[in-house]
Order: C-alpha cells, then structure tokens, then sequence
C-alpha cells in the first residue's frame, strides 16, 4: 500500500520593514495600513492557505543607543489586527505572535478565546518569550527575566491559559426551554492555578471557544527550546530550509513529541520562506540576486554582523573581509531589541570565515549568502516542485511564505504556484474543516477532561 500524500501546510505572513523586505520598492505599500493586511490575507484566503502570521516587534530596536531604520519600525496591536482581518475573511486562520514573558494568563486566555469566538475557531497564538531588560522597559519595573527562568515562566504561562480554556465544557452553557435563555451550569468558568510564577483562581469569563483551544504555535532552536515546544506546541517554527538539516529537525521534534506521550502527527513542522519566480531559472536567479543587493546595503551587513561580534563595526568595509578579531560575548549588547538566534558565536563566526574564504566573498556578500532561510527561486513550476519536494521527504509539513514586496507580492504566488501546487494533489482547492484545527489535520479539544481539568487543579 502506498503512503498518503502529504498536503502542504500553507502560512502567510506579512513581516514589517527589515532586511527580508522591499520597502523602498514604487510598488510597496504601507507596513501599518489596515489595507496591506486586508490585501494580503484575502490573497492567502484565495489562495486556500491554512493561516496568516504576524510576527511581533515589542520596542524599537537599537544600535549603541539609537534606533535604526534596518529593521521593524512599529506594528499595530496584533489583536486589533487579527480581529480585524476576521470580519474579512471566513476560513484563514489567525495566528498572532504574543510573549509570555510580559502578558498574563487571564488577559492572554480571553483575548485569544474572544478571537476565536468571533472568528468561528480560526485562533492561533504563537508563544515566544523575553529575558532582556531592554524590552521589559516597557511593561514592568526593572524588566529583567533570569534567562534561565524563561521557559519556566513560558511553561506556566501556557499552563495557566489553557487552565483557564479548559474551565468551560463544551456542555457549560445549556438552553433553557421554560425562559428561552441560555443559562451557564453553577460551576461553569471556575479556575484555579497554582505554580511558582502564577497563583490565580477565580471564574474565567469566555465559554469554551469553537476549537476547545485555539491551536499554539512556537519555535525553538536549543535543546530546551524544542523539549518545551514538543511537548505544548501544535505546530513549531523551523529555522531550516535546507535538507537534509531539516529532516534531522523534522525527526527529532517528532520523536521528542512522541516521547512527551503524543503521536508525532499532532505537530506541524513550519519553515518560513521567500520566493522569487520568473519565467525560467536563469530568470528568476538574476531577479533574486538583484533584490537581495538592495535589500542588505553595507550599513545593514554590517549591522548583522554586529549582532553576532557584539562589537562596534563601523569602521570595516563591507566590500572587504570579514572582521578578523573575535566576538565579545560580554559586552553590554551593541544591538537591543533584537531576539538573538545564533546558539555560539564563536562557531557562528568560524562558519562565517569559511564560507568567505571558500566562495572568496565580501563581508556583504557572506550575509547575503548566509542570512537568507531557503529563498523559493525559479519559474512556478520549479517552485511548486521545491514545496512539494521539501514536504514529502519531510523536511516539514508546510511552509510560512512571505514576499519581499508588501503587499501584492502574495498574488503571484497564489496565481502561479497554487493552482500548480493543487494540481499535485498537495494541497486543497476547497477548504473542508470548519476550524483551523481541522484545516491543519490537528485534534479538536472540545472537552476539558481531554487533557486537564482546571476544575480539578
């Protein structure tokens, strides 16, 4: 018997003013207009993606005590967003990125329970946290999270939300025939939670919401990073575009899940990728190399790098080599409000000589060629091929896709690549599930005893 195959898991985000995007482009829009979110997540509804992503930028990001202009400039409340696209849309899902580090348990639960509710089971929370003073500024005094404690508070925090999801039944709110209203049970939203970050008991406001929980999303890299997200999360974010590194991530998330007592279908491994298509391979390879020079300037290699040498290096040539002195880890950070993703910088920067000394590139060269997650390049065909490819040797379940021009460049993926995509068999010409947790093959949790009880805790 042949295996199923797999149908691809499709995410669209819309990423703000960075390195990834071209925003002095005449055909660019605004990253802040309601239209450019609206634009883009009816273009992925079109296009029978699974969901619409925002990522989250919690302060403006510094250089030695500046704010620059490489990077996110500002977003709108991600909720106010969400909710918004809901009323536009009838079958995406909404994902929204949230920290657990600063928000707390019951404002966390409603919001999102509210989002699904009004959207008809379509929420999804992607769970990130914070240890660094410099964003905690903005929430609380002090604002500094041991970084040990991250995952502890993360944890929790998820623990306490779904505690307080789970304190509703499906059955809670029942129909009276004498009145002709309905009435909610007696015991109906009680909650308590009990744990070293959080002590909180009370009556949670939000009926069990049409997914039972809306789905959670997380990513992580370290060893703790993927034990916590195999064990909570319904899909993870994968740093890898490229096999075979990322069919060695996809096994061990799925073995880690299965270990944490779940079947490893249960979470969805989700790369993000760019595109650039054109109507051959020679084509889109020049169009790529094009947008990629004008995307990473000098000012921003160089800030890049700055972030991995936590050093000041103005002063070097980005047409020249690359720094030959060493990171210095101890420094107070040179770049602030940046989430930091590179596990050694010693290794990091041995990688990043070798690559420059055996393909003899520049310092802006070597970032153009090393910071770029698996670019989708070729004609529709080719990446329609990439996708489906990529999917069915499990190197993940699906992908994030995002394109450098905000926020009409979607359309020529749905135009081209989909129709391609569906007539594979890969992914869907109608959507079937009624919620997001269907559409992304996940478990609906409708009952509060399917995995805890907060009436019970």
């Amino acid at each position: 018997m042949s295996t199923p195959r797999k149908q691809v898991i499709l995410g669209a985000y819309l990423g703000g003013v960075n390195h990834h995007t071209a925003w002095w482009h005449p055909e660019a829009g605004s990253q802040i207009d309601f239209s450019s979110f609206e634009h883009t997540a009816r273009t992925a509804e079109r296009g029978r993606f699974d969901f619409f992503f925002l990522a989250e930028g919690l302060i403006l990001r510094e250089r030695a005590g500046r704010v620059f202009d490489q990077d996110i400039i500002g977003r709108p409340d991600t909720f106010t967003v969400l909710a918004a696209i809901a009323a536009v849309t009838e079958h995406l899902g909404l994902a929204g990125t949230i920290n657990a580090t600063f928000n707390e348990p019951y404002e966390l639960a409603r919001r999102f329970a509210s989002l699904d509710h009004l959207s008809g089971g379509r929420a999804a929370w992607n769970v990130v946290t914070s240890f660094d003073a410099f964003t905690g500024q903005n929430f609380r005094r002090g604002g500094f999270l041991d970084p040990a404690d991250r995952y502890v508070r993360a944890e929790e925090t998820l623990n306490a939300v779904r505690a307080l999801w789970d304190s509703w039944d499906a059955e809670d709110v029942v129909a009276d025939k004498e009145s002709g209203r309905f009435l909610a049970r007696p015991d109906a939203g009680a909650f308590a939670f009990h744990g070293s970050q959080f002590d909180i008991s009370g009556r949670f406001t939000v009926p069990r919401s049409p997914q039972g929980r809306p789905v959670v999303l997380q990513a992580g890299v370290s060893p703790q990073g993927r034990a916590f997200a195999a064990a909570n999360a319904d899909a993870i974010f994968s740093p890898y575009g490229k096999l075979p590194e990322a069919a060695d991530f996809y096994r061990d998330i799925k073995a880690r899940a299965v270990a944490a007592g779940r079947a490893a279908g249960d979470i969805k491994i989700l790369p993000s990728a760019s595109f650039v298509l054109g109507d051959t391979e020679a084509d889109a390879i020049e169009k790529y190399h094009a947008i990629r020079n004008e995307q990473v300037t000098g000012q921003t290699a160089l800030i890049l790098l700055e972030q991995i040498w936590n050093r000041d290096l103005s002063g070097y040539d980005p047409e020249g080599p690359v720094p030959d002195i060493d990171p210095d880890p101890d420094a107070a950070p040179i770049i602030q409000g940046r989430a930091f993703l590179h596990q050694d910088r010693f290794a990091t920067v041995k990688r990043l000589r070798e690559v420059a000394e055996s393909k003899k590139l520049t310092l802006r060269e070597v970032v153009i060629d090393q910071f770029e997650r698996g670019p989708l390049i070729g004609t529709p065909a080719q990446v329609a091929e990439q996708i489906d490819s990529f999917v069915q040797n499990d190197g993940s379940d699906g992908f994030i896709v995002g394109s450098h021009l905000v926020p009409s460049g979607l359309d020529e993926f749905v135009d081209q690549v989909v129709p391609l995509l569906q007539d594979r068999g890969a992914l869907r010409t109608e959507y079937t599930g009624t919620t997001l947790r269907d559409n992304l093959g996940l478990p609906n949790v409708r009952s509060a005893t399917a995995v805890s009880n907060a009436k019970g805790l």
